[in-house]
């Protein structure tokens, strides 16, 4: 099965959170549980009309960004999570 967005919604994989420590070890799975999630962007919609206004799509499938952890809705299909969300939850892209 495959997720298609609709309108200003993005599709996007967790990436997993990783902490370091002052002397550089890396702590797996401990990111702050308030920051910001990190995902990759798999699937896009088309944009279009959404409320009245014009919405045009800034990301493309492939790029990693932040979105707000509280936002979207968690989805699983085929045994993968993903996060389906509007883009105007997303903070930035990570380049």
């Amino acid at each position: 099965m495959k997720l298609v967005p609709l309108f200003d919604r993005v599709v996007l994989k967790k990436l997993a959170a990783e902490e370091t420590t002052a002397s550089g070890i890396v702590l797996p799975g401990q990111g702050d549980k308030d920051k910001p999630g990190q995902g990759e962007i798999v699937a896009v919609g088309p944009g279009g009309l959404v409320d009245g206004k014009e919405v045009k799509m800034v990301v493309k499938p492939g790029d990693k960004v932040l979105y707000s952890k509280y936002a979207g809705s968690d989805v699983e299909i085929d045994g993968e999570k993903y996060v389906v969300l509007k883009q105007n939850d997303l903070y930035a892209v990570m380049q």
